[in-house]
């Protein structure tokens, strides 16, 4: 657990213009609310960053902010239990769908309170320029959360002490404007590697530069401004640059990067800390996860439910479906995970291009490439003991056998064909089950791994304590890349992108001299470079990571590659999905003055 979310954040619930958590707060606890006297001292601006610290949990690794981050866009598809579908087709998207997506701004007002007094207090002047540049930092980093799904929204800049009912939205222009000020404050301001009290993966300087680029290139697609281009390709050689300053650098096999004694490590820039300490979070040991709870559930929402469907006597339909049946080769454990069955790799084929996007697309290359095998389960080892009889049910195999316990495969779910699936591995009996693609459905499909948290032991079902790593320091190279291309250099596009596909073709099994090869084999030129080609890169590098949506609109492909990749949405997406609604509740709290206007289209 690092330091920064070691306070007490119950008192830290600022009082927000437009949350309704924190209207009930006002009117049933009053106590509770922030007031000025609150940042006259050190402590107290302290304590209101790391109660926005603390806030950042209740969105990243949680259930509602992971759909609306990944679901709807060429990556992903609804699992059998999906929850928010709306998000995953778009029929019928609306304000109450994103009811609570204006809860940001509670801690942007407590960032406001500690700007506007923070300034006075008399303390020591290097700590009170970190407190301060930390406070630029995440005011940025909510803001540019919130303009990228909304676009214009409400501009708030001082400490609101009073309740109102009244508000407007302002300009994204002027949105970005304040999120560049603060970065670069922050930038300018934060030390270049974490230092007491913010510690662990807290901001630093690399970290307020790196979003700084990602704000102008956000800004610069929207605008096609050449200048904002030069300016976050220009940032991220920067920060490439003093890499060793930053303490920064990427493993060399990438699957290190997902390797839970490397949370913390060298390419691990930003995160949101969970901890299993129940005063610093909302975890109960033994009271398993809550889907609503500021928790760590991202292990869980990518996994299939293999305890469930793993009968070893699984057969086809006469439509050529798979039916489970038969004893099950597998229960529940902590190695495989929780199987929440929310989403799955989309290998639905594309409307337009007749392709599957995750299996003939974004990972082709799977033998070159390492990150589909650093990314997807295809092997499950029965952890079960079970006898199979060859007069069994559905037993085509012809013979009798016994399954060991963490010995044999259970499930097999490889990204090819294979003939004799399910029972057979062409004409040889296999004693658990095959799955290969034609079989994945909603129901079976490669689970996620980069995320998995074994340590959970006999309480399996309780969330996860690893942090939720929201920015990787290979992120750089690619904003870099999308940044040169975009300013119209694909030359050094392609330098940059060759840095994570070189890095990509290592693995620890291969030879020198096979990595060698593998090394060739993915390297590209600069006539290679094209936007699709970098947002194909950024499904293999960042699957699953929270940017998918983000990354389609910024670049304004999220229509286009919709339409052309996902079959469950390219029938109801339309042009104004390229923002979200105004949540409706925010929109019913303006009761005076002029009404709150709803994007258009919804």
């Amino acid at each position: 657990m690092k330091i920064y979310n070691k306070i007490i954040c119950s008192v830290l619930v600022a009082v927000a213009l437009l949350d309704s958590g924190c209207k009930k707060l006002l009117e049933e606890h009053p106590e509770a609310s922030i007031v000025p006297s609150f940042f006259n001292s050190p402590a107290g601006v302290l304590g209101g960053i790391s109660g926005v610290y603390n806030d950042i949990r209740s969105s990243y690794g949680t259930e509602g902010f992971t759909t609306t981050m990944v679901a709807g866009t060429d990556e992903h598809l609804a699992g059998a239990s999906a929850s928010g579908l709306v998000f995953h087709n778009y029929n019928g998207l609306n304000g109450t769908s994103t009811s609570g997506g204006f809860g940001p701004y509670t801690d942007i007002n407590t960032l406001n309170g500690v700007l506007q007094y923070g300034q006075a207090l008399t303390m020591d002047s290097t700590l009170k320029k970190q407190y301060l540049a930390q406070a630029h930092f995440l005011r940025a980093f909510w803001y540019f959360l919130l303009v990228q799904q909304y676009g214009d929204i409400p501009l708030h800049t001082t400490f609101i002490t009073t309740p109102s009912q009244a508000d407007s939205r302002a300009s994204t222009a002027d949105i970005y404007a304040l999120i560049i000020q603060d970065l670069t404050q922050a930038s300018t301001d934060l030390p270049n590697t974490p230092t007491a009290p913010f510690l662990g993966k807290a901001a630093t300087k690399p970290v307020a530069l790196y979003l700084l680029a990602k704000a102008y290139l956000t800004r610069g697609w929207l605008n096609n401004t050449q200048a904002d281009f030069q300016q976050a390709y220009t940032i991220c050689q920067t920060i490439i640059a003093n890499q060793a300053t930053y303490g920064l650098a990427l493993w060399q096999d990438y699957g290190d990067a997902f390797n839970p004694a490397n949370d913390y490590g060298k390419e691990t820039m930003f995160v949101s800390d969970h901890d299993n300490d129940p005063k610093y979070g909302q975890y109960t040991v033994g009271g398993a996860a809550s889907g609503g709870a500021a928790q760590n559930l991202t292990p869980w929402f990518y996994i299939w439910n293999y305890p469930s469907n793993s009968g070893i006597n699984s057969y086809l339909s006469g439509s050529g479906a798979l039916v489970n049946s038969g004893s099950s080769g597998m229960v529940r454990d902590a190695a495989n995970g929780r199987p929440y069955v929310r989403i799955r790799p989309n290998t639905g084929k594309g409307p337009t291009t007749g392709k599957r996007y995750i299996l003939d697309q974004a990972f082709a290359d799977r033998v070159n490439d390492s990150r589909y095998d650093n990314t997807f389960q295809s092997v499950w080892i029965s952890n079960v003991a079970v006898s199979n009889s060859a007069t069994a049910a559905h037993n085509t195999r012809g013979i009798s056998y016994s399954m060991t316990a963490g010995v044999d495969t259970a499930v097999w779910i490889p990204s090819y064909e294979v003939a004799g699936a399910p029972q057979f591995n062409n004409s040889t009996p296999f004693k658990g089950i095959i799955i290969p693609p034609h079989l994945w459905t909603n129901s079976y499909f490669p689970s996620v791994k980069k995320f998995m948290d074994p340590s959970r032991g006999s309480n399996f079902n309780d969330p996860s304590t690893r942090p939720v790593v929201i920015y990787r320091y290979s992120d750089v190279y690619l904003i870099g890349a999308e940044a040169a291309f975009a300013a119209g250099d694909p030359t050094d596009a392609a330098a940059l992108i060759n840095v994570i596909r070189q890095r990509a073709a290592f693995r620890k099994t291969n030879t020198a001299a096979q990595n060698a090869a593998a090394v060739a084999a993915n390297t590209i030129t600069s006539s290679q470079v094209t936007l699709d080609f970098i947002l194909d890169e950024r499904s293999r590098e960042f699957y699953g990571e929270w940017q998918r949506w983000l990354d389609l609109v910024r670049t304004r492909s999220l229509i286009n590659r919709v339409k052309a990749w996902n079959p469950e949405a390219a029938p109801y997406i339309q042009n104004f999905d390229m923002l979200r609604p105004i949540p409706q509740d925010e929109i019913d709290r303006v009761v005076q003055g002029p009404a709150f206007p709803q994007n258009p289209g919804y």
